[in-house]
C-alpha cells in the first residue's frame, strides 16, 4: 500500500502542488509572524539587558498605567537627586548616579526636517559620567558640559551626516534650541535603538529641559566586586524607604520585556489572524483536490478494495498522501516564511521599528510550521479518505460507474442552524448597549454565518446558477450553456471553490463597511464639534512643546489658542485617560452638548465626563471624585458637567492645572486655534503657518484638512488589513486554477467527444473560462452579502465608539465583483489551454 502510495504521489503530483502551496502560503505566513515576533522580542530583550545598572532605582508608580501611558505627554514620576548620596552612604555600593530620560527632543537635519525615526521617538538623556554603570560609551568627541553643548548616538549621526563640532538644531519639550555637537556615542551594544534617536545633554540642562531642576526619572547603582546584586538591592531599598522600586539589573530586563511582550502580543495576535483566515481557506482547495482525486480513482481504489485492502488501508494510502503534501508544504511554508519575516521587518523597519541582527528562527516555531501544515492537511483530506474507504469493489469497477453523492440534507439542517444562531447572534449584537460585548457577539456571528453559509453552499448553488448563469446562454450560446451546465453538474465541488473566495471577499467588504462607516462618522463629528477654525497635532504622533501655542496665540488674529493634553490617573479607584484642557477656551473650541451642569465648573478642582462614564460610575454634578495619582498622591474633585459622548474631547476631561498637579507631563497633543470674530482663516492662514514652519513635527489644517486627515488614518489601517487578506484571496485563485484543471482531467473523454461533434478549440477555451467567471461570481456575491451584513452589525454595535454614521460603499461592492470575475477569468487561462490542446482521438479513448 506505501508502494501505491508514493506511485500516486508522483503520478498526481502536478494536481497536489496546487494545494501544496495553498499549505506553504499559509505555513509561510504563521512562521514568519513567529519568527518576526521572536526577533522583535529578543531585539529589546537584549536592550533591557545590556544597559540596567546592577540595581535600579525609580519611584513607585501607585497604580499600573501600562505601556500606553508613559512617555511624553502622559503622566511622569521623579526621584529626587538628595537619595543620590543616602545611596551612596550604603555598605556595597561602588557607583550611583541619577539619570534623566524623556520623549520629545528631535534632531533637526541641516535643511530644517526632523531627522526620520519613523513614528519611533526622539529621547533625550543625561550623559553618564559613571562608566561602570553607563549603557552608553563614547566613539567620537567628548562628553557635553553646558547648555550649549549636546551629543548625538552614532546612527542619528550616520544618519543626519552630523560631525563632532557642527551646530545642530533640537525641538525639546521646552524651546527649540541651538547646540554644538561635541560628542557621538553608542547605547548599549550598539545593536540599534529600534528606530529611535537620542541625544545627550549634561546633567544639569537634561533637568532643565526634560524633568525639573534635582529630580530624576531614575537612579542607577553599581555593586563593589564579590556583592551580591540581589543582597545590594535589599540595602538600598532600606534606605530609600517606601515610595520607591528597587530591581536588580535582571528584575527590571524582566519587568520591561514583560511590559513589552503584553504590547508585543497585539502584533502577534493581529498577524496569526489572518495566517489562520488563510489556512482556513485553504482547507476548501485541499478538500476538493482530494474529492477530485478519490473520485477519479474510483476504478483504481475499488481494484484495491477487490484485491484485498481493507478500507483502514484505502483510508491510511489516502492520509498518506496528504502526510507528505503536508510535510512538504511545511517544510516550503519555513522557508518562505523566513522571506516573509524579513519583509515585516522592512516594512516595520520603514514605520521606524528598525530591527538589527539576525532573524530568530526558535525550534517551537519549527514545530509549529510543520504542525500546522500537516494537521490542516490531514484533517482537509479525512473527508475524501473516509469516502474512498467506502467505495463498493465490484459495483466500482464497471466502466460506467458514478461515484455516489450523499444527500444535502444533513448541510442543509446543519447550515439553517449555524445560520439562524449567526443572524441572532448579529441582531443581539447590534441591539447589546455595551460596545464591546456587541462586537464579540457580532465576532461570533460572523463566524457562525460563515460556517452556515459554507454548509449551505451547494444548496444555494444550483438556484444562483440556474439564475443567474441563464444570461451565458444568451449571450455565448451553447457554450454559455455548457459553462452553465458544468457549474451546476457538481454543487459540492462549485460550492467548495466558490466557499474560499466568498470568506476573503465577505471580511474585505465587512472592513470597507466598516471603514466607510467610520470616515462617515468622523466627518460628522469634526463638523459638528470642532469650532475652531484650526488644528495644530503632530505629524509622528508624538507630543510637542508648549512653546507652538504660546507663539500662535501671539499672532494678530488669533482670538485663543487652547492646547489638548493627556494623562492618567485613577478616579474612584478606576484608572481613567484624562483630556485636559483650558476651560476659559473649551466652549468656543469644542461644540459639547451639556446634559447637565457646563465648562464654567472645569476651572480649579473641577471635571466633566461623557454620559456613559457618569451612568457607568453613578455621578451626578456636584459628586465628590477621589483622584489617586501615580505617585500616590490623594486629591479630590468636584463632577461639574456631563455632556454627550463626544470623541474629540474624550470621557473625562479635567483642566490643564489639575493635570499639572497629577504630574502630567507639560506637552501638547493637538492646539485649537481660535481666531477673533471678523477674521477670515485666509487672512492669518500664513502667519500661522510661519510659526508652525519652525516646529517640523507639528502641522497646521483647517477643519476639512483636520478630518480629511483622521480619515486618512483610518483607510491606511483599511489598506493594511485588505494587503493581509490579500493572501486569502489568492489562495481562493489558486483553488479555482486548482478545480477546473481536475475537472478537465476529469472530463477528458467529454471534451473530447465535444470536439468531435463539432466544439472549437476557441470555443472550448471560452467555455472554461466562463464556467470559472460564473463559480467566482458564485463566491463573490455569497461574500459581498454576508459582508456588508457582517460590516453593518458592527458598525451599529460600536455607535457608543464613535461610528454613529452606517455607509455601505457600493461602487467599492461592484468593483469587487469586476476584480472576483477577472479571477475567475485569470485563473481559467492554464486549465482552458490545456483543455484546448487535449486531442480527439487520444481524449475519447482515455476511460
Amino acid at each position: 500500500m506505501w508502494r501505491t502510495t508514493w506511485r500516486n504521489l508522483l503520478a498526481h503530483k502536478v494536481r497536489l502542488a496546487l494545494s501544496g502551496l495553498a499549505i506553504v502560503l499559509g505555513v509561510a505566513f504563521v512562521v514568519g509572524t513567529l519568527i518576526f515576533t521572536d526577533t522583535l522580542s529578543k531585539t529589546f530583550n537584549d536592550l533591557f539587558e545590556t544597559t540596567a545598572a546592577d540595581v535600579n532605582v525609580t519611584r513607585a508608580a501607585a497604580f499600573d498605567q501600562g505601556l500606553a501611558g508613559t512617555g511624553a505627554g502622559g503622566t511622569a514620576t521623579y526621584v529626587p537627586a538628595e537619595l543620590v548620596d543616602r545611596i551612596a552612604d550604603v555598605d556595597g555600593v561602588a557607583a550611583v548616579e541619577g539619570n534623566v530620560q524623556a520623549e520629545g527632543v528631535y534632531i533637526l537635519v541641516p535643511d530644517g526636517e526632523v531627522l526620520d525615526t519613523g513614528g519611533a521617538p526622539g529621547l533625550g538623556i543625561s550623559w553618564d559620567t559613571e562608566e561602570s554603570i553607563s549603557p552608553t560609551s563614547l566613539v567620537e568627541g567628548r562628553a557635553a558640559e553646558g547648555p550649549g553643548e549636546v551629543m548625538i548616538d552614532e546612527d542619528a549621526a550616520e544618519e543626519s551626516g552630523y560631525q563632532v563640532g557642527d551646530t545642530i538644531s533640537l525641538l525639546t519639550p521646552g524651546p527649540r534650541i541651538e547646540a554644538e555637537l561635541v560628542g557621538i556615542f553608542r547605547f548599549g551594544d550598539g545593536s540599534g535603538l529600534a528606530g529611535a534617536s537620542l541625544t545627550a545633554f549634561d546633567t544639569a540642562t537634561a533637568q532643565e529641559l526634560l524633568t525639573a531642576p534635582g529630580q530624576f526619572t531614575g537612579i542607577g547603582v553599581g555593586a563593589e566586586d564579590g556583592v551580591d546584586p540581589d543582597e545590594l538591592a535589599g540595602r538600598v531599598a532600606a534606605a530609600v524607604g517606601d515610595g520607591h522600586d528597587v530591581k536588580t539589573a535582571t528584575e527590571q530586563a524582566e519587568s520591561l520585556a514583560s511590559d513589552f511582550s503584553e504590547a508585543l502580543q497585539f502584533i502577534n495576535i493581529f498577524l496569526l489572524v489572518f495566517a489562520g483566515i488563510a489556512l482556513f481557506v485553504g482547507t476548501f482547495i485541499i478538500l476538493n483536490t482530494f474529492s477530485m482525486l478519490v473520485a477519479q480513482r474510483t476504478r483504481e481504489l475499488a481494484l484495491l478494495r477487490a484485491l484485498g485492502a481493507s478500507r483502514g488501508q484505502v483510508t491510511r494510502s489516502v492520509l498518506g498522501e496528504a502526510l507528505v503534501v503536508g510535510l512538504v508544504g511545511a517544510t516550503l511554508g519555513l522557508a518562505a516564511g523566513y522571506g516573509i519575516a524579513a519583509g515585516l521587518r522592512a516594512l516595520f523597519g520603514s514605520f521606524g521599528l528598525t530591527l538589527d541582527g539576525n532573524l530568530v528562527l526558535a525550534a517551537d516555531t519549527v514545530v509549529w510550521g510543520y504542525v500546522v501544515g500537516v494537521l490542516v492537511t490531514l484533517v482537509s483530506a479525512y473527508v475524501p479518505a473516509r469516502r474512498a474507504a467506502r467505495m463498493p469493489p465490484v459495483a466500482a469497477m464497471r466502466d460506467d460507474v458514478v461515484t455516489a453523492q450523499r444527500g444535502l440534507r444533513r448541510r442543509t439542517v446543519l447550515g439553517a442552524v449555524l445560520a439562524v444562531a449567526g443572524i441572532a447572534a448579529l441582531v443581539g449584537g447590534t441591539l447589546s448597549e455595551d460596545g464591546g460585548t456587541g462586537a464579540s457577539l457580532v465576532g461570533v456571528g460572523a463566524l457562525a454565518l460563515i460556517l452556515g453559509a459554507t454548509a449551505l453552499s451547494p444548496v444555494l448553488a444550483r438556484p444562483f446558477l440556474r439564475t443567474v448563469g441563464a444570461v451565458l446562454p444568451r449571450i455565448w450560446g451553447t457554450t454559455g450553456r455548457l459553462a452553465q451546465e458544468n457549474a451546476v453538474r457538481n454543487p459540492r465541488r462549485t460550492a467548495a471553490t466558490a466557499s474560499a473566495l466568498m470568506i476573503g471577499l465577505a471580511l474585505v467588504s465587512a472592513f470597507s463597511v466598516i471603514g466607510a462607516s467610520t470616515n462617515a462618522s468622523i466627518e460628522k463629528l469634526v463638523a459638528g464639534s470642532v469650532r475652531a477654525e484650526f488644528v495644530v497635532s503632530s505629524a509622528v504622533q508624538v507630543p510637542f512643546s508648549s512653546d507652538v501655542a504660546a507663539q500662535l496665540a501671539a499672532v494678530d488674529g488669533v482670538e485663543a489658542v487652547m492646547p489638548l493634553r493627556w494623562g492618567q490617573a485613577q478616579l474612584d479607584g478606576s484608572t481613567a485617560l484624562l483630556t485636559a484642557v483650558d476651560p476659559a477656551s473649551l466652549d468656543r473650541s469644542i461644540d459639547l452638548s451639556w446634559v447637565d451642569g457646563s465648562a464654567d465648573d472645569l476651572a480649579g478642582d473641577g471635571v466633566v465626563v461623557d454620559e456613559s462614564t457618569a451612568e457607568g460610575r453613578g455621578w451626578s454634578v456636584g459628586d465628590q471624585v477621589e483622584v489617586l495619582t501615580l505617585d500616590g498622591r490623594t486629591e479630590q474633585l468636584t463632577v461639574g458637567g456631563i455632556y454627550e459622548s463626544n470623541q474629540v474631547i474624550g470621557s473625562t476631561v479635567v483642566s490643564l492645572d489639575s493635570l499639572s498637579r497629577f504630574g502630567g507631563v507639560g506637552l501638547d497633543r493637538f492646539l485649537f486655534v481660535d481666531l477673533a470674530d471678523g477674521v477670515a482663516p485666509s487672512e492669518v492662514r500664513a502667519q500661522l503657518e510661519d510659526v508652525v514652519s519652525g516646529y517640523p513635527i507639528v502641522n497646521l489644517k483647517d477643519r476639512g484638512e483636520f478630518s480629511d486627515e483622521q480619515e486618512g488614518s483610518v483607510d491606511q489601517l483599511l489598506l493594511l488589513i485588505n494587503a493581509m487578506l490579500v493572501l486569502s484571496v489568492l489562495i481562493a485563485a489558486l483553488g479555482i486554477v486548482n478545480t477546473l484543471a481536475m475537472s478537465v482531467i476529469e472530463r477528458t473523454r467529454e471534451i473530447g467527444l465535444m470536439r468531435a461533434v463539432g466544439l472549437g478549440r476557441s470555443q472550448l477555451r471560452r467555455m472554461v473560462r466562463l464556467e470559472a467567471v460564473i463559480i467566482s461570481i458564485y463566491g463573490a456575491v455569497l461574500g459581498l452579502v454576508l459582508g456588508t451584513l457582517f460590516g453593518v452589525a458592527l458598525s451599529r454595535s460600536l455607535v457608543d465608539q464613535g461610528i454613529t454614521e452606517l455607509v455601505v460603499p457600493y461602487p467599492r461592492m461592484a468593483v469587487f465583483l469586476v476584480v472576483a470575475a477577472l479571477i475567475g477569468v485569470l485563473a481559467a487561462v492554464g486549465p482552458a489551454r490545456r483543455a484546448a490542446k487535449l486531442e480527439i482521438l487520444d481524449a475519447i479513448a482515455r476511460a
